[in-house]
Protein backbone atom coordinates (compact mmCIF):
# COMPACT_ATOMS: atom_id res chain seq x y z
CA UNK A 1 0.00 0.00 0.00
CA UNK A 2 1.47 3.11 -0.66
CA UNK A 3 0.71 5.57 1.89
CA UNK A 4 0.19 8.22 -0.57
CA UNK A 5 -2.97 6.57 -1.37
CA UNK A 6 -3.90 5.44 2.26
CA UNK A 7 -7.73 6.20 3.76
CA UNK A 8 -6.62 7.86 7.16
CA UNK A 9 -3.63 9.47 7.71
CA UNK A 10 -1.99 9.97 10.90
CA UNK A 11 -2.46 13.01 13.24
CA UNK A 12 -0.30 15.74 14.60
CA UNK A 13 -2.11 15.49 18.02
CA UNK A 14 -4.29 12.68 19.81
CA UNK A 15 -8.05 13.86 20.17
CA UNK A 16 -8.48 15.92 23.23
CA UNK A 17 -11.15 13.66 24.94
CA UNK A 18 -8.06 10.81 24.81
CA UNK A 19 -7.42 9.85 27.63
CA UNK A 20 -5.72 6.23 27.83
CA UNK A 21 -2.42 5.39 25.73
CA UNK A 22 -4.10 3.61 23.44
CA UNK A 23 -7.34 5.68 22.55
CA UNK A 24 -4.15 8.40 21.60
CA UNK A 25 -2.07 6.38 19.44
CA UNK A 26 -4.61 4.79 18.14
CA UNK A 27 -6.57 7.89 16.52
CA UNK A 28 -3.30 9.43 16.04
CA UNK A 29 -2.09 6.72 13.81
CA UNK A 30 -4.80 6.94 12.13
CA UNK A 31 -6.01 3.29 13.21
CA UNK A 32 -9.24 4.24 14.40
CA UNK A 33 -11.64 7.59 14.26
CA UNK A 34 -14.69 8.41 16.70
CA UNK A 35 -17.85 8.56 15.70
CA UNK A 36 -19.71 8.89 19.25
CA UNK A 37 -19.10 8.29 22.74
CA UNK A 38 -18.18 4.37 22.53
CA UNK A 39 -18.42 4.18 18.94
CA UNK A 40 -15.72 3.79 16.57
CA UNK A 41 -14.65 3.61 12.83
CA UNK A 42 -11.95 1.36 12.10
CA UNK A 43 -9.89 2.81 9.37
CA UNK A 44 -8.22 0.99 7.19
CA UNK A 45 -5.16 0.55 9.23
CA UNK A 46 -7.23 -0.42 12.13
CA UNK A 47 -9.17 -3.26 11.03
CA UNK A 48 -6.11 -4.83 9.35
CA UNK A 49 -4.99 -5.24 12.70
CA UNK A 50 -8.52 -5.89 14.24
CA UNK A 51 -8.66 -9.00 11.77
CA UNK A 52 -5.42 -10.70 12.46
CA UNK A 53 -6.38 -10.72 15.92
CA UNK A 54 -9.57 -12.30 14.95
CA UNK A 55 -7.58 -14.84 12.56
CA UNK A 56 -5.64 -15.98 15.61
CA UNK A 57 -8.33 -16.68 17.37
CA UNK A 58 -10.87 -18.25 15.04
CA UNK A 59 -7.58 -20.67 14.18
CA UNK A 60 -7.36 -21.52 18.48
CA UNK A 61 -11.52 -22.19 18.14
CA UNK A 62 -11.16 -24.10 15.27
CA UNK A 63 -8.49 -26.19 16.47
CA UNK A 64 -10.73 -27.46 19.58
CA UNK A 65 -13.91 -28.40 17.12
CA UNK A 66 -15.65 -25.05 17.61
CA UNK A 67 -18.21 -24.26 13.82
CA UNK A 68 -18.08 -20.70 13.10
CA UNK A 69 -21.58 -19.14 12.18
CA UNK A 70 -23.00 -16.15 13.05
CA UNK A 71 -26.32 -15.21 14.79
CA UNK A 72 -28.62 -12.21 14.15
CA UNK A 73 -28.07 -9.11 16.33
CA UNK A 74 -31.50 -8.59 16.96
CA UNK A 75 -33.17 -10.64 19.30
CA UNK A 76 -36.98 -10.32 20.16
CA UNK A 77 -38.11 -9.79 23.71
CA UNK A 78 -39.60 -12.65 24.36
CA UNK A 79 -36.67 -14.51 24.39
CA UNK A 80 -35.19 -12.21 27.24
CA UNK A 81 -37.99 -13.00 28.96
CA UNK A 82 -37.84 -16.30 29.15
CA UNK A 83 -34.77 -15.72 31.15
CA UNK A 84 -35.91 -12.72 33.15
CA UNK A 85 -33.33 -10.68 31.90
CA UNK A 86 -34.91 -7.94 29.82
CA UNK A 87 -35.22 -6.08 32.77
CA UNK A 88 -32.14 -7.11 34.76
CA UNK A 89 -28.85 -7.42 32.49
CA UNK A 90 -26.30 -4.61 33.54
CA UNK A 91 -25.36 -2.83 32.02
CA UNK A 92 -29.06 -2.75 30.54
CA UNK A 93 -30.28 -3.88 26.75
CA UNK A 94 -30.25 -1.60 23.85
CA UNK A 95 -33.99 -2.04 22.86
CA UNK A 96 -35.55 -0.99 19.57
CA UNK A 97 -38.99 -1.23 18.49
CA UNK A 98 -40.34 -2.45 15.06
CA UNK A 99 -42.93 -0.87 12.92
CA UNK A 100 -45.43 -3.60 14.19
CA UNK A 101 -44.45 -2.23 17.93
CA UNK A 102 -42.76 -5.33 18.54
CA UNK A 103 -39.57 -4.86 20.64
CA UNK A 104 -35.96 -6.36 19.87
CA UNK A 105 -32.90 -5.91 21.71
CA UNK A 106 -29.11 -5.46 20.27
CA UNK A 107 -27.28 -8.58 21.35
CA UNK A 108 -24.41 -7.66 24.30
CA UNK A 109 -24.57 -11.39 24.28
CA UNK A 110 -26.12 -14.25 22.86
CA UNK A 111 -27.22 -16.76 25.25
CA UNK A 112 -30.63 -17.00 24.78
CA UNK A 113 -30.49 -16.68 21.12
CA UNK A 114 -28.32 -20.18 20.90
CA UNK A 115 -30.26 -21.57 23.61
CA UNK A 116 -33.45 -21.38 21.32
CA UNK A 117 -31.54 -22.62 18.61
CA UNK A 118 -30.46 -25.66 20.57
CA UNK A 119 -33.34 -26.56 21.97
CA UNK A 120 -35.28 -26.25 18.40
CA UNK A 121 -31.98 -28.89 16.58
CA UNK A 122 -30.99 -30.99 19.88
CA UNK A 123 -33.17 -33.68 21.02
CA UNK A 124 -30.68 -36.71 21.79
CA UNK A 125 -27.40 -37.31 23.36
CA UNK A 126 -26.06 -38.34 19.41
CA UNK A 127 -26.08 -34.68 18.95
CA UNK A 128 -23.95 -33.75 21.52
CA UNK A 129 -21.39 -32.41 22.24
CA UNK A 130 -21.13 -29.86 20.01
CA UNK A 131 -19.32 -25.90 20.26
CA UNK A 132 -20.28 -23.53 18.11
CA UNK A 133 -18.72 -19.78 18.19
CA UNK A 134 -19.47 -15.69 15.94
CA UNK A 135 -16.97 -13.13 15.61
CA UNK A 136 -19.88 -10.68 15.73
CA UNK A 137 -21.01 -6.50 16.46
CA UNK A 138 -22.07 -6.26 19.57
CA UNK A 139 -23.84 -3.53 21.43
CA UNK A 140 -23.69 -2.44 25.06
CA UNK A 141 -25.50 0.22 26.89
CA UNK A 142 -22.64 1.63 29.15
CA UNK A 143 -23.02 4.44 31.34
CA UNK A 144 -19.63 5.63 30.62
CA UNK A 145 -17.93 4.69 27.59
CA UNK A 146 -14.23 5.48 28.57
CA UNK A 147 -10.60 4.62 27.43
CA UNK A 148 -11.30 4.65 23.67
CA UNK A 149 -11.76 0.91 22.28
CA UNK A 150 -11.23 -0.65 26.30
CA UNK A 151 -14.94 0.30 26.75
CA UNK A 152 -17.25 1.14 23.75
CA UNK A 153 -20.96 0.64 23.36
CA UNK A 154 -20.62 -1.20 19.95
CA UNK A 155 -17.74 -4.07 19.32
CA UNK A 156 -16.68 -7.00 17.92
CA UNK A 157 -16.87 -10.10 20.16
CA UNK A 158 -15.89 -13.94 19.74
CA UNK A 159 -18.29 -15.62 21.39
CA UNK A 160 -18.25 -19.14 21.98
CA UNK A 161 -20.67 -21.43 23.32
CA UNK A 162 -20.88 -25.16 24.36
CA UNK A 163 -23.53 -27.94 25.03
CA UNK A 164 -22.62 -31.47 27.11
CA UNK A 165 -24.27 -34.19 28.11
CA UNK A 166 -22.61 -34.81 31.37
CA UNK A 167 -20.54 -32.67 33.47
CA UNK A 168 -17.25 -34.60 32.97
CA UNK A 169 -17.36 -33.79 29.33
CA UNK A 170 -18.03 -29.78 29.97
CA UNK A 171 -15.20 -29.89 32.41
CA UNK A 172 -12.47 -31.29 29.53
CA UNK A 173 -14.16 -28.86 27.44
CA UNK A 174 -13.89 -26.07 29.66
CA UNK A 175 -10.00 -26.95 30.30
CA UNK A 176 -9.30 -26.98 26.43
CA UNK A 177 -10.78 -23.60 26.32
CA UNK A 178 -9.00 -21.97 28.84
CA UNK A 179 -5.74 -23.77 26.96
CA UNK A 180 -6.70 -22.18 23.73
CA UNK A 181 -7.25 -18.69 25.35
CA UNK A 182 -3.72 -19.00 26.73
CA UNK A 183 -2.29 -19.99 23.52
CA UNK A 184 -4.25 -16.75 21.97
CA UNK A 185 -2.62 -14.17 24.51
CA UNK A 186 0.63 -15.81 23.66
CA UNK A 187 0.37 -15.20 20.15
CA UNK A 188 -0.53 -11.63 20.69
CA UNK A 189 2.24 -11.59 23.26
CA UNK A 190 0.74 -10.89 25.94
CA UNK A 191 1.10 -11.59 29.48
CA UNK A 192 -1.81 -13.09 31.50
CA UNK A 193 -3.23 -13.66 34.82
CA UNK A 194 -6.06 -16.32 34.42
CA UNK A 195 -8.30 -15.26 37.68
CA UNK A 196 -11.50 -16.29 39.54
CA UNK A 197 -14.29 -13.87 39.50
CA UNK A 198 -17.78 -13.45 39.80
CA UNK A 199 -20.05 -14.38 36.33
CA UNK A 200 -22.20 -11.17 36.78
CA UNK A 201 -25.25 -11.04 34.67
CA UNK A 202 -24.04 -13.95 32.55
CA UNK A 203 -23.98 -16.13 35.48
CA UNK A 204 -22.23 -19.64 36.52
CA UNK A 205 -21.00 -21.24 38.77
CA UNK A 206 -17.44 -20.85 38.05
CA UNK A 207 -15.88 -17.56 36.07
CA UNK A 208 -12.36 -17.29 34.98
CA UNK A 209 -11.08 -13.66 33.45
CA UNK A 210 -8.27 -13.56 31.91
CA UNK A 211 -6.40 -10.29 33.20
CA UNK A 212 -3.63 -8.46 31.15
CA UNK A 213 -1.59 -6.20 34.24
CA UNK A 214 -1.58 -2.73 33.04
CA UNK A 215 -2.08 0.61 34.91
CA UNK A 216 -5.07 1.94 32.68
CA UNK A 217 -7.31 -1.45 33.73
CA UNK A 218 -10.58 -0.86 35.79
CA UNK A 219 -10.24 -4.33 37.16
CA UNK A 220 -7.86 -4.72 40.21
CA UNK A 221 -6.37 -8.28 40.60
CA UNK A 222 -4.60 -10.12 43.74
CA UNK A 223 -2.36 -12.91 42.61
CA UNK A 224 0.43 -14.46 43.82
CA UNK A 225 4.13 -14.90 42.29
CA UNK A 226 4.88 -18.50 43.21
CA UNK A 227 2.15 -20.21 42.13
CA UNK A 228 0.12 -18.25 39.95
CA UNK A 229 -3.10 -18.31 41.42
CA UNK A 230 -5.29 -15.26 40.84
CA UNK A 231 -8.32 -14.01 41.80
CA UNK A 232 -10.60 -10.58 41.11
CA UNK A 233 -10.62 -8.30 44.39
CA UNK A 234 -13.98 -7.44 44.22
CA UNK A 235 -14.77 -11.64 44.13
CA UNK A 236 -11.89 -12.00 46.82
CA UNK A 237 -13.53 -9.87 49.32
CA UNK A 238 -16.90 -12.38 49.19
CA UNK A 239 -14.32 -15.36 49.16
CA UNK A 240 -12.70 -13.95 52.24
CA UNK A 241 -9.08 -14.34 50.39
CA UNK A 242 -6.83 -11.43 52.37
CA UNK A 243 -3.02 -11.63 52.19
CA UNK A 244 -2.13 -14.87 52.19
CA UNK A 245 -2.32 -17.70 48.81
CA UNK A 246 -5.23 -20.19 49.59
CA UNK A 247 -2.98 -22.30 47.20
CA UNK A 248 0.94 -22.08 48.54
CA UNK A 249 0.22 -20.30 51.44
CA UNK A 250 2.71 -17.14 49.92
CA UNK A 251 2.80 -13.82 50.39
CA UNK A 252 -0.53 -12.53 47.35
CA UNK A 253 0.23 -9.05 45.56
CA UNK A 254 -1.75 -6.97 43.54
CA UNK A 255 -2.47 -5.23 39.93
CA UNK A 256 -4.61 -2.97 37.87
CA UNK A 257 -5.39 -4.85 35.00
CA UNK A 258 -7.72 -4.93 31.64
CA UNK A 259 -10.29 -8.13 31.13
CA UNK A 260 -9.50 -9.39 27.95
CA UNK A 261 -11.60 -12.57 28.08
CA UNK A 262 -13.61 -14.23 30.13
CA UNK A 263 -15.06 -17.97 30.43
CA UNK A 264 -18.21 -18.95 32.15
CA UNK A 265 -19.28 -22.17 33.44
CA UNK A 266 -23.11 -21.98 33.10
CA UNK A 267 -24.80 -25.24 33.99
CA UNK A 268 -28.15 -25.67 32.82
CA UNK A 269 -29.22 -22.35 33.90
CA UNK A 270 -30.35 -21.53 30.55
CA UNK A 271 -30.82 -24.65 28.96
CA UNK A 272 -33.73 -25.47 32.32
CA UNK A 273 -34.97 -21.48 31.90
CA UNK A 274 -35.57 -22.27 28.27
CA UNK A 275 -36.57 -25.91 27.86
CA UNK A 276 -33.12 -26.91 26.30
CA UNK A 277 -33.12 -30.73 26.68
CA UNK A 278 -32.20 -34.13 24.97
CA UNK A 279 -32.93 -37.29 25.37
CA UNK A 280 -30.00 -39.93 27.27
CA UNK A 281 -28.93 -42.90 26.49
CA UNK A 282 -31.63 -44.17 29.04
CA UNK A 283 -34.38 -42.45 27.29
CA UNK A 284 -34.71 -39.88 29.65
CA UNK A 285 -34.69 -36.33 29.45
CA UNK A 286 -32.35 -34.10 30.77
CA UNK A 287 -31.54 -30.35 30.32
CA UNK A 288 -28.32 -29.61 28.27
CA UNK A 289 -25.07 -28.23 30.13
CA UNK A 290 -23.24 -25.16 28.55
CA UNK A 291 -20.24 -23.28 28.84
CA UNK A 292 -20.01 -19.53 27.49
CA UNK A 293 -16.74 -18.49 26.31
CA UNK A 294 -15.73 -14.48 25.26
CA UNK A 295 -13.12 -12.53 23.98
CA UNK A 296 -13.67 -8.75 22.56
CA UNK A 297 -11.80 -8.46 19.67
CA UNK A 298 -11.11 -4.33 19.73
CA UNK A 299 -10.23 -4.23 23.33
CA UNK A 300 -7.89 -6.81 23.08
CA UNK A 301 -6.30 -4.65 20.54
CA UNK A 302 -6.31 -1.47 22.77
CA UNK A 303 -4.97 -3.84 25.13
CA UNK A 304 -1.91 -4.64 23.22
CA UNK A 305 -1.11 -0.84 22.51
CA UNK A 306 -1.48 -0.56 26.48
CA UNK A 307 1.64 -2.66 26.77
CA UNK A 308 3.60 -2.32 23.63
CA UNK A 309 4.10 1.26 22.93
CA UNK A 310 7.03 3.50 24.16
CA UNK A 311 6.84 7.18 23.82
CA UNK A 312 7.26 7.36 20.18
CA UNK A 313 4.40 5.22 19.42
CA UNK A 314 2.24 1.95 19.33
CA UNK A 315 4.95 -1.39 18.78
CA UNK A 316 2.79 -3.84 17.43
CA UNK A 317 4.01 -7.81 17.30
CA UNK A 318 4.30 -9.19 14.30
CA UNK A 319 1.44 -10.95 13.81
CA UNK A 320 -0.56 -8.42 14.13
CA UNK A 321 0.82 -5.34 12.44
CA UNK A 322 -0.53 -4.01 9.13
CA UNK A 323 2.21 -4.75 7.54
CA UNK A 324 5.53 -6.32 7.90
CA UNK A 325 8.19 -3.56 6.60
CA UNK A 326 7.23 0.15 6.25
CA UNK A 327 9.50 1.61 3.80
CA UNK A 328 10.11 5.66 2.90
CA UNK A 329 12.17 7.33 0.77
CA UNK A 330 14.34 10.31 2.09
CA UNK A 331 15.20 13.19 -0.50
CA UNK A 332 14.51 14.70 -3.72
CA UNK A 333 16.91 12.59 -5.32
CA UNK A 334 15.06 11.36 -8.63
CA UNK A 335 17.30 7.94 -7.88
CA UNK A 336 16.01 7.80 -4.41
CA UNK A 337 12.48 7.36 -5.60
CA UNK A 338 12.93 5.48 -8.35
CA UNK A 339 14.89 2.60 -6.70
CA UNK A 340 12.38 3.15 -3.43
CA UNK A 341 9.83 2.16 -5.89
CA UNK A 342 11.67 -0.66 -7.77
CA UNK A 343 11.97 -2.24 -3.96
CA UNK A 344 8.39 -1.96 -3.35
CA UNK A 345 7.52 -3.24 -6.62
CA UNK A 346 9.27 -6.65 -5.66
CA UNK A 347 7.93 -6.65 -2.08
CA UNK A 348 5.14 -6.68 -3.37
CA UNK A 349 5.84 -9.07 -6.34
CA UNK A 350 7.01 -11.61 -3.44
CA UNK A 351 4.06 -10.86 -1.43
CA UNK A 352 5.35 -9.08 1.48
CA UNK A 353 3.22 -6.89 3.36
CA UNK A 354 4.36 -3.28 3.07
CA UNK A 355 3.50 -0.09 3.35
CA UNK A 356 5.13 2.46 1.37
CA UNK A 357 5.71 6.29 2.27
CA UNK A 358 5.45 7.88 -0.96
CA UNK A 359 4.52 11.19 0.28
CA UNK A 360 6.34 14.71 -0.28
CA UNK A 361 6.89 14.81 3.56
CA UNK A 362 10.07 16.19 5.08
CA UNK A 363 12.39 13.06 6.56
CA UNK A 364 11.01 14.00 10.18
CA UNK A 365 7.74 13.86 9.37
CA UNK A 366 8.07 10.41 7.46
CA UNK A 367 10.45 8.94 10.44
CA UNK A 368 7.69 9.99 13.21
CA UNK A 369 5.00 8.13 11.54
CA UNK A 370 7.31 5.58 11.34
CA UNK A 371 7.61 4.65 15.03
CA UNK A 372 3.66 6.32 15.42
CA UNK A 373 2.66 3.60 13.30
CA UNK A 374 4.09 0.57 15.16
CA UNK A 375 4.98 -1.49 12.02
CA UNK A 376 7.87 -4.20 13.02
CA UNK A 377 10.69 -2.87 10.32
CA UNK A 378 11.66 0.17 8.74
CA UNK A 379 13.44 0.41 5.73
CA UNK A 380 15.03 3.81 4.41
CA UNK A 381 16.49 3.90 1.02
CA UNK A 382 18.23 7.64 1.10
CA UNK A 383 21.23 9.16 -1.14
CA UNK A 384 23.55 8.29 1.88
CA UNK A 385 22.41 4.26 1.42
CA UNK A 386 22.39 4.10 -2.14
CA UNK A 387 26.18 5.16 -1.98
CA UNK A 388 26.64 1.88 -0.64
CA UNK A 389 24.06 0.16 -2.63
CA UNK A 390 22.09 -0.51 0.72
CA UNK A 391 18.88 0.41 2.17
CA UNK A 392 19.48 1.15 6.10
CA UNK A 393 16.59 -1.53 7.88
CA UNK A 394 15.75 -1.35 11.68
CA UNK A 395 13.53 -3.03 13.94
CA UNK A 396 10.45 -1.26 15.82
CA UNK A 397 11.50 -1.23 19.46
CA UNK A 398 15.15 -1.59 18.74
CA UNK A 399 17.90 1.85 18.50
CA UNK A 400 20.15 0.41 16.02
CA UNK A 401 20.05 0.20 12.39
CA UNK A 402 21.97 -1.95 10.28
CA UNK A 403 22.88 -1.30 5.87
CA UNK A 404 21.75 -4.15 4.24
CA UNK A 405 22.89 -4.79 0.40
CA UNK A 406 20.04 -4.11 -1.79
CA UNK A 407 21.59 -7.39 -3.91
CA UNK A 408 20.65 -9.85 -0.49
CA UNK A 409 17.36 -8.43 0.45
Amino acid sequence: MRYSKLFGKSLRAAPKEAESISHKLLSKGGFIDQLAAGVYTFLPLGWQVHSKIANIIRSEMNAIDGQEFSMPVLAPKALWQETNRWKTIDPPLFVTTDRHNKEYALGPTHEEVITDLTRRFVKSYKDLPFAAYQIQDKFRNELRATGGLLRTREFFMKDLYSFHENEADFKDYFKKVIEAYTKIFDKLGLRILVSQASGGSIGGDTTYEFQVPASVGEDIVIFCKACGYAINKQFAEGKNVKNTCPECKEKLSETNAIEAGQVFSLGTKYSKGMGATFVDKNGKERPIIMGCYGIGIGRLMATIVEVSHDEKGIIWPENVSPYQIHLISIGSDKNVARKADEIYAELIKKGVEVLFDDREESPGVKLADVDLLGIPQRWVVSENTLKQDSIEVKKRGEKAAKLVKISTL
